[in-house]
């Protein structure tokens, strides 16, 4: 089923389509969240740290930035884990290579597991912008359609960041990237990711799948409501010839068919949901994010990083992208700049904060002013 039929789907609505509303329930505090790369999901980690730490959650962070990645996650890449006593976290969602035994360890029964997928063709133009200089297939070539006219001239399962060329949705979620895409596999895979996450979003999608995650949740729509983060300008956007689209969705292969199927889950869920109630839902969310827009942001707009005033908040460039950020409005109070801010602080920056927070006496020197 095509993004584009699927979506003619919602927009067409009819009284029938209401939907059953929300029974009572309790907000879920105990989150994982598998961060897959380039698929919106720096603004999910953004609204997870909010919502944590606005209720004093504990979060399981890495030592660095990430959990020990491209390796598969283990316990000991958190920082001050000791697995000599008994701990749980109530969110992780920085960047892993998902392993579910030892995610288990840290979080409890009962945590709620989601994910986010993107087309893997637009993914595929993203990373090769953005790790161009991490792949060595990707240094190997001037451009993606020279790498794809090719790939295997260029790719070797065994150089460096080569997860980033080739499959990197499924070798975030723990699987081989370079596995033949046999029905047989592709269903045993995919049925593994679906008994493990309750729900996949996807990013084509990001305002309905803000809806269904905060019903999952049973948050309300101010809890996922978000400014768009780690986005490129559109200057380093290209667009991709038919011919490329193709050779990308069967180099990507594995992905493809991980996408094609979450797919279908997402738009039953829509389903269940209601269209009417979700398009009403997402007019909403999309109305409160415009207010905290004008609120917010000087110029109510996003700006290139060079044009960012305060450097402190100024977004990690990395690879031909050119990431996007935002300069507070000078005007407001310091109630709404502290709120603003967290709103549009950088996930780097962000995690360095909460280091600050949770390890004060070794994070001297380090985070941002906080109001």
């Amino acid at each position: 089923m095509s993004s584009q039929l699927d979506q003619s789907r919602v927009l067409s609505l009819t009284p029938r389509d209401e939907g059953v509303p929300r029974k009572p329930c309790q907000p879920k505090t105990h989150v994982m969240f598998l961060k897959t790369h380039k698929t919106a999901s720096s603004t999910i980690l953004n609204i997870l740290y909010r919502f944590g730490e606005a209720r004093n959650l504990t979060f399981a962070l890495p030592n660095s930035y990430q959990f020990g990645y491209p390796l598969l996650f283990s316990t000991r890449k958190i920082k001050y884990y000791s697995p000599m006593k008994t701990q749980e976290y109530h969110i992780i969602c920085n960047h892993m290579r998902f392993f579910r035994p030892q995610v288990e360890k840290v979080m409890a029964r009962g945590t709620f597991y989601f994910s986010i997928l993107r087309n893997p063709v637009t993914l595929a133009e993203s990373s090769f912008s953005y790790y161009k200089g991490s792949s060595v297939a990707f240094k190997r070539v001037e451009s993606l359609e020279q790498f794809l006219s090719e790939p295997w001239k260029y790719y070797s399962a065994r150089d460096r960041g080569n997860q980033y060329a080739r499959n990197l949705m499924w070798f975030d979620f723990g699987f081989d990237h370079n596995a033949n895409d046999t029905r047989d596999y592709l269903d045993l895979v995919l049925k593994e990711i679906g008994n493990t996450f309750h729900l996949i979003l996807l990013s084509e999608y990001f305002d309905e799948s803000m809806v269904l995650l905060k019903e999952a949740l049973c948050w309300e729509l101010d809890d996922v409501v978000s400014f768009k983060l780690n986005f490129r300008s559109n200057v380093t956007v290209r667009k991709l010839s038919a011919e490329t689209v193709g050779r990308a969705k069967a180099w990507n292969a594995l992905d493809w068919e991980l996408y094609l199927h979450f797919n279908r889950t997402f738009w039953q869920k829509v389903e269940e949901y209601g269209r009417l109630r979700m398009r009403n839902d997402v007019l909403a969310l999309q109305q409160k994010r415009q207010r905290l827009v004008d609120l917010c942001l000087q110029g109510s707009r996003p700006v290139e990083a060079s044009q960012i005033q305060d450097k402190n908040i100024k977004p990690f460039q990395y690879g031909r992208a050119q990431i996007m950020g935002y300069n507070l409005n000078p005007n407001l109070d310091n109630s709404s700049r502290a709120k603003c801010l967290r709103m549009i602080m950088p996930e780097l920056q962000y995690k360095d904060l909460l280091d600050a927070k949770l390890f004060p006496l070794t994070s001297m020197g380090k985070g941002l002013q906080t109001s």
